[in-house]
Protein backbone atom coordinates (compact mmCIF):
# COMPACT_ATOMS: atom_id res chain seq x y z
CA UNK A 1 0.00 0.00 0.00
CA UNK A 2 1.26 3.59 -1.28
CA UNK A 3 1.48 6.23 1.47
CA UNK A 4 0.65 8.86 -1.33
CA UNK A 5 -2.81 10.64 -1.51
CA UNK A 6 -5.49 10.18 -3.90
CA UNK A 7 -4.52 14.06 -4.86
CA UNK A 8 -0.44 12.76 -4.93
CA UNK A 9 -1.36 9.56 -7.23
CA UNK A 10 -3.42 12.32 -9.41
CA UNK A 11 -0.51 14.00 -9.88
CA UNK A 12 -1.33 17.79 -8.29
CA UNK A 13 1.59 19.73 -6.88
CA UNK A 14 2.82 23.25 -6.48
CA UNK A 15 0.21 23.86 -3.82
CA UNK A 16 -0.37 26.56 -1.30
CA UNK A 17 -2.99 27.98 1.11
CA UNK A 18 -3.35 31.06 3.25
CA UNK A 19 -5.53 33.34 4.61
CA UNK A 20 -8.66 31.78 2.66
CA UNK A 21 -7.36 31.30 -0.58
CA UNK A 22 -5.36 27.94 -2.45
CA UNK A 23 -3.88 27.33 -5.61
CA UNK A 24 -2.80 24.04 -6.78
CA UNK A 25 -1.35 23.00 -10.18
CA UNK A 26 -1.83 20.00 -12.20
CA UNK A 27 0.40 18.46 -15.45
CA UNK A 28 -2.39 16.81 -17.52
CA UNK A 29 -1.38 14.25 -19.60
CA UNK A 30 -2.92 11.46 -21.23
CA UNK A 31 -3.84 9.58 -18.25
CA UNK A 32 -5.88 12.29 -17.23
CA UNK A 33 -8.43 12.05 -20.52
CA UNK A 34 -11.41 10.87 -21.57
CA UNK A 35 -12.42 8.73 -24.13
CA UNK A 36 -13.35 12.53 -26.04
CA UNK A 37 -9.34 13.46 -25.64
CA UNK A 38 -10.47 15.87 -23.40
CA UNK A 39 -9.40 16.38 -19.47
CA UNK A 40 -11.94 14.07 -17.44
CA UNK A 41 -14.67 15.94 -15.88
CA UNK A 42 -13.88 13.82 -12.65
CA UNK A 43 -10.14 15.21 -13.24
CA UNK A 44 -11.87 18.79 -12.96
CA UNK A 45 -14.17 17.94 -10.19
CA UNK A 46 -11.27 16.93 -7.58
CA UNK A 47 -9.27 20.00 -8.30
CA UNK A 48 -12.03 22.21 -7.88
CA UNK A 49 -12.66 20.25 -4.48
CA UNK A 50 -9.55 19.87 -3.11
CA UNK A 51 -8.30 23.56 -3.83
CA UNK A 52 -11.82 24.62 -1.73
CA UNK A 53 -11.08 22.01 0.61
CA UNK A 54 -7.51 23.43 1.32
CA UNK A 55 -8.54 27.10 0.86
CA UNK A 56 -11.23 26.50 4.17
CA UNK A 57 -8.37 24.67 5.52
CA UNK A 58 -6.21 27.41 5.99
CA UNK A 59 -8.91 29.48 8.14
CA UNK A 60 -9.67 26.44 10.53
CA UNK A 61 -8.36 25.05 13.80
CA UNK A 62 -5.94 22.31 13.60
CA UNK A 63 -8.67 19.68 14.71
CA UNK A 64 -11.32 21.13 12.44
CA UNK A 65 -11.90 18.54 9.28
CA UNK A 66 -14.13 20.60 6.29
CA UNK A 67 -16.24 17.97 4.32
CA UNK A 68 -18.14 19.08 1.38
CA UNK A 69 -21.73 19.11 1.66
CA UNK A 70 -22.43 20.09 -1.76
CA UNK A 71 -20.30 21.03 -4.92
CA UNK A 72 -21.75 22.89 -8.11
CA UNK A 73 -19.03 22.38 -11.02
CA UNK A 74 -20.17 24.47 -14.01
CA UNK A 75 -18.07 22.92 -17.01
CA UNK A 76 -17.11 26.02 -19.49
CA UNK A 77 -14.78 24.55 -22.12
CA UNK A 78 -12.61 21.85 -22.76
CA UNK A 79 -9.20 20.81 -21.08
CA UNK A 80 -6.24 19.28 -22.82
CA UNK A 81 -3.07 17.82 -22.02
CA UNK A 82 -0.87 20.55 -20.25
CA UNK A 83 -0.94 22.97 -17.36
CA UNK A 84 -3.99 23.37 -15.43
CA UNK A 85 -3.94 26.36 -12.64
CA UNK A 86 -6.85 25.82 -10.32
CA UNK A 87 -7.58 28.85 -6.97
CA UNK A 88 -10.33 28.10 -4.66
CA UNK A 89 -11.53 30.86 -2.41
CA UNK A 90 -13.89 31.02 0.51
CA UNK A 91 -16.53 33.49 -0.38
CA UNK A 92 -18.87 33.74 2.75
CA UNK A 93 -17.58 32.14 6.49
CA UNK A 94 -19.94 30.96 8.90
CA UNK A 95 -19.54 29.00 12.00
CA UNK A 96 -20.19 25.50 10.52
CA UNK A 97 -20.65 26.04 7.12
CA UNK A 98 -18.38 27.72 4.52
CA UNK A 99 -19.48 28.50 0.95
CA UNK A 100 -16.33 28.53 -1.98
CA UNK A 101 -15.47 29.27 -5.52
CA UNK A 102 -13.12 27.63 -7.83
CA UNK A 103 -11.78 28.39 -11.03
CA UNK A 104 -9.67 25.35 -13.21
CA UNK A 105 -7.93 27.70 -16.04
CA UNK A 106 -5.30 26.82 -18.66
CA UNK A 107 -3.36 29.14 -20.88
CA UNK A 108 -5.02 32.00 -19.23
CA UNK A 109 -8.75 30.41 -20.23
CA UNK A 110 -11.10 29.31 -17.60
CA UNK A 111 -12.27 25.86 -18.09
CA UNK A 112 -14.23 25.16 -14.76
CA UNK A 113 -16.08 27.36 -12.45
CA UNK A 114 -17.36 25.87 -9.24
CA UNK A 115 -19.11 26.52 -5.94
CA UNK A 116 -19.25 24.65 -3.27
CA UNK A 117 -20.95 24.19 0.34
CA UNK A 118 -18.27 22.90 3.27
CA UNK A 119 -19.82 21.78 6.82
CA UNK A 120 -16.85 22.35 9.08
CA UNK A 121 -16.71 19.54 11.56
CA UNK A 122 -15.30 20.63 14.64
CA UNK A 123 -13.65 18.07 16.68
Amino acid sequence: MSDASFVDTLGVHGGTAEDGTAHLRLDATDQHLNEAGTVHGGVLATLVDTAMGRAVRSRTGESDVPATSQLTVTYLRPGSPGTLEVTGRISKQGEHLTVCEAEVAQEGRTLVHAVATFAVLHR
